[in-house]
């Protein structure tokens, strides 16, 4: 139970820094300084709770880095179902802190959904966005597999690695769907955007699901096939 517990609060703490940061300086590719803090915020919030609940649980917070591991056969299905459910639960609580920080109205959130995922830079096109969110988780979940990994492993230096990846991710992704590669991450800021009522958020979720997903799978089986 308790590294069911430490996902949670990890993906918690990652949603309040994350997506704390994207809504209080926005996410304007025009005006990159905002830009560039929120890659980080999300960056540097993996580096902490890669150290801080790593040896714990592995530090996932992450149901697509989950699903990566349950290919590679490092967890049990009943874990990843488990770790899946307190990812979800932590970002819904991270989003609800937020929530009661910057006021339900979206006061002085610059981004006018809590840190939500979109299809805007794409135009709103669905195909394009899942499209964007497969690559990126792809190339994430890819890297975490194989700095994780027993054959090969990087040390005190693998949470490092793990958090610029996803600086790198974010930097290449905000501008199109926000950047999301972690189904949790969008679940919970898109429930608490629903519930101050802008909707929107919820209508794309399905791509902000399915697109890590997919997206981890296929890094895990092309993994698995590098390292048999």
């Amino acid at each position: 139970m308790k590294k069911y517990i430490a996902e949670m609060f990890g993906t918690m703490i990652l949603v309040v820094l994350g997506c704390g940061t994207a809504m209080l300086v926005g996410c304007d590719p025009a005006h990159g300084s905002g830009y560039i803090l929120t890659a980080f915020a999300f960056g540097l919030a993996i580096i902490a709770m890669a150290y801080s609940f790593g040896n714990i649980s592995g530090g996932h917070v992450n149901p697509a880095v989950s699903l990566g591991m349950l290919i590679s056969g490092r967890m049990s299905g009943k874990d990843f179902v488990a770790y899946c459910v307190f990812q979800c639960l932590g970002a819904l609580t991270g989003s609800v802190i937020l929530a009661y920080i910057f006021g339900f109205g979206g006061v002085v959130d610059m981004t006018g959904g809590f840190g939500t995922n979109g299809l805007g830079g794409v135009h709103g096109s669905a195909g394009a966005g899942l499209l964007v969110e497969i690559v990126l988780t792809f190339i994430f979940v890819f890297n975490i597999l194989g700095v994780t990994s027993d054959k090969f492993k990087h040390g005190s230096f693998g949470g490092l690695i793990i958090g610029l990846t996803l600086v790198g991710v974010h930097i290449l992704g905000i501008g199109l769907t926000g950047t999301s590669v972690n189904p949790a991450r969008s679940f919970g800021p898109a429930v608490v955007a629903a519930l101050a009522g802008n909707g929107t958020p919820m209508m794309d979720l399905w791509v902000f699901v399915a697109g890590p997903m997919i997206g981890a799978a296929l890094a895990a089986l092309l993994y698995r096939y590098f390292e048999d």
